[in-house]
């Protein structure tokens, strides 16, 4: 197979689905469409629009292919995720909505069954965030769909499989907060022979591996070439890990953010994980245990900001740093190490959408983040990737907070990019791993303020 320049990434995120065309001799993006990841109402529960997702990426792979040339194709997704298909292939029931909550009705009867953190790697989960709960409430509630299932996919390799006809699963995704997976032994789990998939799971391959050409009718569909490979994919968050732990000497760490704030490390301190809510042990791409923490960084943004969007002005953050105004955890109270508390606002609630809003919950998410990274032993450099790579005041509190360098990504798309790398082989690009500024300690008030955050939250 010759070398590919452009790479179509199939990116489905929580909030938006997306297909990008990366340049691999610039890992730059040549063209991204997006549509809206509605959630679909049951019956039978509430669930992913998979066709209207189909339909979306074949249109755009033609016209990508049109307008520039596709050369190969890679797919990276949100976690919690997995598809359950019968003996044909289809779909043996709707993909459930991670954050449905039908799951928690039957919580007693999970907790019962579900293995501890020391066994899978994944915390106590609300809603539908742990795959196990999910199989297990929608076995409950469907009778009959157990022996209906026939395999199990993790969903990046799910339109791996839709393109070419070969079913995998793969670590990244698998070790995302599944329960159905044992971190340190590359195994099912307990709980996975429990609910009788553990023989069910697609055959594991390695994320950087071609699954195949594309089929005959996809090849007619879009106009690409009939040999065109498709790269088996990865977890979203390990997509954007990926170009540091290719060009980056560890100890670091990745933020990656969107709708979930990530934090990542790599070579940090060992610590004794699982005292926190929302810690986990990932995989990352190259197979190796990932210490995690997540928080609804994007989601509690959108909450506190009523949806605006605003840059704050230096006057504004100053402001903020002078009058002690701060947001207090947790505005998801269901999700994040802090979650449990609820949220408020010491020193008074400014007006929601104006700067002084944007500062202070810029503010509120890189210390909430920064715990997270002292979670998991963060040490070195910090990396952010995904849309907080460009709120200044974020990357300044978290200098502070972290006392490290941190360093905004070059990339609009750090998920994109990540995943367009699997099909570079060893063909590193220059410019792996770049970012387009490094922010160091702001100063004695930023680290005040981050100080005093701490106190009152008592950790």
């Amino acid at each position: 197979m010759t070398q590919p320049r452009y790479v179509a990434v199939i990116d489905i995120g929580k909030t938006n689905a997306k297909l990008a065309l990366v340049d691999l001799a610039s890992l730059k993006e040549v063209a991204v469409v997006t549509r809206s990841n509605d959630v679909l109402p049951g019956p039978p529960w509430p669930h992913y629009d998979l066709d209207g997702h189909w339909a979306f990426l074949l249109d755009n792979l033609a016209a990508f292919h049109r307008d520039h040339g596709i050369d190969a194709i890679s797919a990276t997704t949100h976690g919690a995720s997995m598809v359950l298909l019968d003996e044909r292939g289809h779909l043996a029931a709707p993909m459930i909505d991670y954050e449905f909550d039908g799951p928690d009705s039957l919580d007693a009867a999970f907790q019962a069954i579900r293995p501890p953190f020391s066994e899978t790697g994944t915390p106590r989960q609300h809603r539908g965030l742990s795959v196990g709960a999910q199989i297990h409430y929608m076995f409950h509630q469907d009778p009959e769909l157990a022996a209906r299932t026939a395999s199990l996919v993790t969903y990046p390799q799910y339109w791996g499989f839709r393109l070419t006809g070969v079913q995998s699963t793969e670590l990244t995704s698998l070790g995302c907060h599944t329960d159905l997976w044992r971190p340190y032994e590359a195994r099912p789990s307990s709980l996975a022979e429990h609910l009788g998939v553990a023989g069910k799971l697609a055959p594991v391959r390695a994320a950087s591996e071609v699954l195949g050409p594309i089929l005959p009718e996809i090849a007619q569909r879009t106009g690409l070439p009939a040999d065109t490979p498709v790269f088996v994919g990865i977890h979203d968050s390990n997509a954007s890990l990926l170009p540091y732990l290719l060009a980056r000497e560890a100890p670091f760490s990745v933020v990656s953010t969107g709708t979930w704030v990530v934090a990542l490390s790599v070579g940090g301190e060992p610590k004794d994980l699982g005292t926190f809510p929302d810690t986990v042990i990932n995989h990352n791409a190259l197979g190796q245990p990932l210490p995690s923490v997540r928080l609804m960084g994007g989601r509690e943004y959108e909450i506190a900001m009523h949806g605006a969007r605003v840059e704050p002005t230096d006057a504004d953050i100053r402001a903020v740093l002078e009058s002690g105004v701060m947001l207090l955890p947790a505005l998801v109270p269901d999700a994040g190490p802090l979650q449990g508390r609820t949220a408020r606002w010491e020193g008074g609630e400014p007006d929601a959408g104006s700067g002084i809003c944007a500062a202070a919950t810029a503010f509120y998410l890189a210390l909430v983040t920064g715990f997270a990274l002292e979670i998991v032993g963060h040490r070195g450099r910090v990396f952010v990737e995904g849309p907080f790579a460009h709120n200044a005041a974020f990357l300044d509190m978290l200098a502070a907070a972290t006392a490290s360098p941190v360093e905004a990504a070059a990339s609009a798309t750090g998920t994109a990019q990540g995943a367009a790398l699997l099909a570079a082989g060893e063909a590193h690009p220059p410019g792996l791993g770049a970012t387009a500024e490094e922010r160091g300690d702001p100063g004695a008030d930023w680290r005040r303020y981050a100080e005093e955050w701490r106190r009152i939250i008592e950790v």
